[in-house]
């Protein structure tokens, strides 16, 4: 079992930018298709974006699409989520998960990642 241990969550005004991280305990990050996703109170989980395993492709839900950015650094084994133009409807607890799934594609499906961090509160105010 892969451990994640996200950082970087805090409480910000609508508009500002937050930066989230993601490490694994242990494993190289670059080892795995990866993703951040979030849930909010009363709702399901669901995705916010996603790493392909190789070549660096990524995915974007479409409320986050143009502000947040997934990326990967290998030198540093850290995952990262940039959050640009925050809005209130981004206020949830964020996880980031991993995925022995080889695709070369990002992946979406929450139901196909094995590893989940324990997440990291993310709260916008308007």
């Amino acid at each position: 079992q892969v451990q994640l241990v996200e950082s970087g969550g805090g409480l910000v005004q609508a508009g500002d930018s937050l930066r989230l991280s993601c490490k694994p305990s242990r494993d190289r990050v670059n080892l795995f298709a990866m993703g951040w996703f979030r849930q909010a109170p009363g709702n399901e989980r669901e995705f916010v974006a996603g790493i392909a395993w190789t070549g660096g492709g990524t995915a974007y839900a479409d409320s986050v699409k143009g502000r947040f950015t997934i990326s990967r650094d290998s030198s540093e084994n850290t995952l990262f989520l940039q959050m640009n133009s925050l809005k209130s409807e981004d206020t949830a607890v964020y996880y980031c998960a991993a995925s022995n799934d080889r695709h070369s594609l990002p992946i979406t499906s929450l139901h196909r990642y094995d590893h989940w961090g324990q997440g990291t509160q993310v709260t916008v105010s308007s």
